[in-house]
């Protein structure tokens, strides 16, 4: 029976400069690459509801990172009741080709399930074909849990390929497998290189692992499942961050120090980067997480993607900070100067804001409201350098971050879209991001605080369908 695609009912939360279905359901980033002249980015999609179902590959372009064009609907399952699970692309031999999971339901009552991954190519970035000899890793090793073993993350080194999966070993650990190909079709399984140690502290499952080499070290970047909360880390049901170290390729083994926590925020999970031609390092992330309360799925689409956010690394800590591309959405400067004994700022719901403060500052830095029970605050105490985040809608729901000892002054900078708020504290040493459904424009309200602000309304129609 043919299915039919859900509209869009109500646009009130709909987004102006982040990626987000045209319809249905939208939740990992996939396939985050650069291929003739366009940045492609494809995501997990459902388009026959505003709910997770059956995985297809949704697609979209840009020139630039922030200006998207939606594009046919990349992969299809081919039973109705499989998926195309996550993975990455890269662009070879002329081609762009996509690395998948296949998601295969053997029991959906019991609900048992086989992951392999396989392999599609486009010549033209717009129409793919599945690879005929998939699935090109037909079953995980044989201490692997078979139904966890998704998330193929590619690259291309001068020898040819690599590829980490996320998975599960049989005795219920998270970890990471790597393998190696010269072409892409034909792979070697090289090791587990890394692991949890207990679930409690890194988790059952590790999905969307990235690999990468950033100013002489490795990163691991991944999002683990069952990690055990603590007062003020890992609170959302599950998170996503990162271990920093080194690969040594001679044990087959990377060496690494504490698991990170990536974001400070509510809604951000499952990360995939790339690299830029110009040779930067770029993230975008699913801006929900699975314990979300996705407030517009009541209008026919769930689900957004985080503006894209350069990585670098200081003193092992990885700082996101939004693509230099974000100032290309500036179309009128809201204020621009030193800050008064009290302000209030009408904002909008498509702004960004920059405060720089002269100290490191205690008690409530700044309020965001709409009026109406949505918004955010922040506030700082232990010397300025903790700072808590609340939102309206549930006060007591608090997430919390660290500032480092070496912090003299504060930053904020801060995006405000129709259904979100991302928060860039210090240049990206501390990030919150958040989805806030304002229901009028938003408010900025500082007080008694000493330095600058700068503000600018920004672009609402930056993706087109």
């Amino acid at each position: 029976m043919k299915q039919t695609k859900i509209e869009v009912t109500n646009d009130r939360y709909r987004l102006g400069y982040h990626l987000m279905p045209a319809s249905g359901w939208m939740n990992d980033p996939n396939g985050f690459s650069y291929y003739n002249g366009y940045y492609h980015l494809f995501y997990q999609y459902y388009p026959y509801a505003a709910e997770w179902g059956p995985m297809h590959w949704g697609h979209a372009r840009s020139r630039d990172m922030i200006h998207w064009e939606t594009l046919p609907v990349a992969l299809v399952p081919t039973r109705p009741q499989d998926g195309c699970f996550s993975g990455s692309a890269v662009a070879f031999d002329d081609r762009l080709w996509l690395i998948y999971t296949g998601n295969h339901v053997i029991d959906k009552e019991k609900d048992i399930n086989r992951q392999d991954q396989n392999l599609a190519y486009s010549a033209d970035g717009i129409r793919f074909e599945k690879y005929d000899g998939n699935p090109i890793l037909a079953e995980a090793p044989s201490d692997n849990n078979p139904a966890d073993f998704r998330d193929p993350k590619v690259w291309q080194e001068d020898d040819g390929f690599r590829m980490v999966v996320g998975s599960r070993d049989k005795d219920g650990l998270g970890r990471v497998l790597l393998y190696s190909s010269k072409d892409l079709k034909q792979w070697d399984y090289v090791g587990a290189i890394a692991g949890a140690e207990s679930v409690e502290h890194e988790g059952f499952m590790w999905e969307c692992p990235d690999f990468f080499r950033l100013n002489g070290q490795d990163v691991l970047l991944l999002s683990p499942q069952g990690i055990k909360a603590t007062d003020e880390k890992f609170i959302n049901q599950h998170n996503t961050g990162y271990f920093v170290g080194n690969y040594l390729e001679d044990e087959k083994r990377f060496e690494h120090g504490e698991f990170v926590e990536l974001d400070n925020g509510h809604d951000l999970y499952a990360t995939q980067t790339m690299v830029t031609p110009d040779g930067r390092r770029v993230m975008v992330a699913w801006m929900n997480a699975w314990d979300s309360p996705m407030t517009e799925s009541a209008d026919g689409w769930c689900g957004a993607i985080t503006l894209p956010r350069e990585l670098t690394i200081r003193n092992n800590h990885l700082y996101q900070s939004p693509v230099a591309e974000v100032r290309s959405l500036r179309r009128a400067e809201l204020v621009n100067r030193n800050l008064a004994d009290s302000e209030d700022l009408v904002l909008g719901r498509h702004a960004e804001f920059r405060l720089d403060l002269d100290d490191l500052p205690e008690g409530k830095i700044i309020e965001v409201s709409d009026g109406e029970d949505n918004g955010f605050s922040i506030s700082a105490d232990r010397g300025g350098r903790h700072l808590v985040l609340v939102r309206s809608v549930d006060p007591e729901n608090k997430r919390y971050a660290e500032l480092g000892e070496a912090d003299e002054k504060l930053s904020l900078h801060v995006f405000i879209d129709s259904s979100s708020a991302e928060i860039f504290v210090n240049d990206g040493e501390v990030t919150f991001t958040e989805r806030i459904y304002w229901r009028k424009d938003p408010t900025l309200s500082v007080s008694g605080k000493s330095g600058h602000i700068q503000a600018f309304e920004l672009s609402a129609d930056a993706n087109r369908y």
